[in-house]
């Protein structure tokens, strides 16, 4: 039976100029009661940072129903001998209609109100390579026309500051920053924008 979707996501993924992989990875998933994304970036470039980035994907795919702060001690545990990465994970609870969220290292994310108030969290420093860490997570409620956005260190404070991060359109938001913003040269790129709608 298909889902009614609460969550609408739309994606924009970019290698930095000149490399064939991106160091970047992504997942989400929905079920009938929560949702999930997360993005990691594989420090470095190239096929080990998309190993490590891969490899943190594949422990939340199998850990959507844990709570934000274990899926991170999970993926950092992971990461044990492989190259480090930054990560980002959002959840979405239907039943409360609350959200939470933790980032460490340069994995942002924004939430956009429905009168256009931009909130911008401030991430934990440093990165996930198996040393346990301290995890902060950060809470809220879902309001209506509420987007989130989320984001890799390819996309830059100026980037976020352009007017059509306001339109209520997640597709439009990623095809805009797509045809305004382009290739980055120095980093690998990857905006997410996510809208939930309420019951």
């Amino acid at each position: 039976m298909q889902l009614d979707k609460r969550m609408e996501v739309s994606v924009y993924q970019k290698a930095k100029k000149g490399n064939y992989y991106c160091g970047d990875s992504y997942f989400y998933q929905e079920t009938e009661n929560e949702f999930i994304c997360a993005l990691a970036d594989g420090l470095g470039s190239g096929e080990y940072a998309r190993e490590s980035s891969q490899a943190v994907m594949s422990i939340i795919e199998n850990n959507i129903h844990s709570s934000v702060e274990q899926i991170v001690k999970e993926c950092n545990k992971s990461l044990l001998g492989k190259r480090g990465v930054v990560l980002g994970v959002l959840k979405v609870d239907f039943q409360t209609m609350e959200y939470a969220f933790s980032s460490i290292g340069n994995i942002g994310i924004m939430s956009i109100a429905s009168n256009n108030e931009k909130k911008r969290n401030i991430p934990n420093s440093g990165y996930i390579g198996g040393v346990p860490r301290p995890v902060k997570v950060l809470n809220g409620r879902i309001t209506d026309d509420l987007i989130f956005v989320m984001f890799s260190d390819g996309v830059s404070s100026r980037d976020l500051s352009a007017k059509y991060f306001l339109g209520k359109d997640v597709h439009a938001i990623t095809e805009s920053f797509s045809s305004l913003v382009g290739i980055n040269e120095n980093d690998d790129t990857t905006l997410i924008a996510m809208k939930c709608r309420l019951a």
